[in-house]
């Protein structure tokens, strides 16, 4: 870090990144007006589900600010995107055209990115009002507030963009995590203020640093696939044949956390419904409100082991489904037959083909495994440690961790380039 400090063009990205953090921040604390502060926190005390959105917000969703959306109608653009892109012709040839037709399809995902924003805001703006957090139903007001939200989502996209171009590392990626880390320090503080919870908290932090380190080899494991190059080499009017080697490296989790994504939007959806027909607190519960428990994910148990474990499920099924449609994309047997390699032993074409598919299949359970895991342990964290107040969210800590690898790897890179030396010498 300081040999980065002290060269200056790097000093100069990492401040940038820092100054535009620091404004994410400043608006993660401006309020939409119309917003009733008390009502708004006891919601927040009462519905989980709401206190983990507030996690990937940094706090700007339990302040209802500006940027309580974050970045998500822009992630959610982009999964869409890329599961439409092997399925519309169209969308399939723009991606074969180069950068050109990878710059079309991000201004589409820009614009998809807007209403998509607009259905979340409205769909937070009604929970609130249904709740009392917002008197106003009048048209103008709900107009502004939404507007206000989708501009609240797009600038902050556009300050990602800076980090990723003027910055250090991925800026959308480091905003979710800086929006995770801020919240960190109120949750510890929150819990060293629980005497009662001291042992819970020393083995919830042998927990966190265990997972971390798990997160740590899965992200970086891969199976290198080892591939020969024929090349022509023409020397004094002769012509001889030299044959170069190197690997495809096949990632074991090669899904990401897009799974993880999609298991808990189908999961959380449920809930969600049945909590708008649902009879409140006091009255008798009907079948929507059967429904709302069985789908909390603070339920206890035995209600809880039907939530994580159908979240289990889902996030182990997505992760094959998404890794399937992602390496049908790369078509490395494809690009390997067209650039004149082969793997040893494997004829080029069908065959290369189906051994790639047979490897990703393989090694796919254990990424798949890996995230089913990561997804439950907020549930198996706080059963076995018995604290309440700081949630280690399997989102969080897989952000957390991908983010700092990749910023560290790029720091690296650029400290390679200019000095030819990194942080290991």
């Amino acid at each position: 870090m300081f040999d980065a400090f002290s060269l200056p063009d790097l000093r100069r990205r990492i401040l940038i990144t820092l100054g535009i953090l620091v404004v994410f921040r400043f608006m993660a604390h401006v309020p939409l007006p119309g917003v009733d502060a008390d009502a708004l926190s006891a919601l927040f005390e009462r519905n989980a589900l709401l206190g983990l959105y507030d996690l990937f917000s940094g706090g700007a969703l339990k302040f209802f600010s500006i940027v309580a959306l974050g970045v998500f109608p822009y992630i959610t653009a982009s999964i869409v995107m890329t599961l439409m892109t092997p399925v519309i012709p169209r969308l399939q040839a723009m991606s074969q055209e180069g950068e050109a037709g990878r710059n079309r399809i991000n201004l589409i995902t820009h614009w998809l990115m807007i209403p998509l924003a607009g259905m979340s805001g409205y769909g937070q703006l009604v929970l609130l009002q249904r709740e009392g957090v917002i008197a106003s139903t009048e048209l103008l007001p709900t107009v502004a507030i939404v507007a206000a939200l989708i501009a609240g989502t797009v600038f902050l996209v556009w300050m990602g963009e800076q980090i990723t171009n003027y910055g250090i590392g991925n800026g959308v990626s480091i905003i979710i995590f800086a929006g995770i880390v801020s919240s960190l320090p109120e949750q510890i503080g929150q819990g060293f203020l629980a005497q009662d919870q001291i042992g819970g908290l020393v083995l919830l932090a042998v927990l966190a640093l265990a997972t971390t380190a798990v997160i740590v080899i899965f992200t970086e494991a891969h199976r290198r696939i080892p591939v020969q190059y024929a090349k022509t080499v023409i020397k004094s009017g002769r012509m001889y044949r030299q044959a170069g080697s190197t690997h495809i490296p096949l990632r074991v989790n090669t899904a990401g956390m897009i799974p993880l994504i999609f298991a808990m939007a189908l999961v959380v959806f449920p809930g969600v419904v049945a909590s708008y027909f649902a009879n409140p607190a006091g009255v008798d519960p009907n079948f929507a409100n059967t429904i709302v428990n069985l789908f909390q994910p603070d339920a206890a148990l035995p209600l809880g082991l039907f939530y994580w474990g159908l979240f289990f499920f889902m996030v182990v099924a997505f992760a094959f489904f998404y890794t399937k449609v992602i390496f049908q994309q790369q078509d490395l047997a494809g690009t390997l037959q067209r650039q004149g390699g082969f793997i040893p032993g494997i004829r080029p074409g069908k065959q290369t083909s189906s051994y790639l598919d047979g490897v990703i299949n393989r090694i796919t359970w254990a990424g798949a495994l890996f995230l089913g895991g990561v997804a439950i342990m907020p549930f198996l964290v706080r059963e076995v440690t018995d604290v309440q107040v700081i949630q280690l969210s399997s989102f969080g800590m897989l952000i957390v961790v991908g983010v700092v690898l990749d910023t560290m790897k790029q720091m690296e890179a650029q400290l390679v380039m200019r000095r030819y030396e990194g942080f290991i010498k």
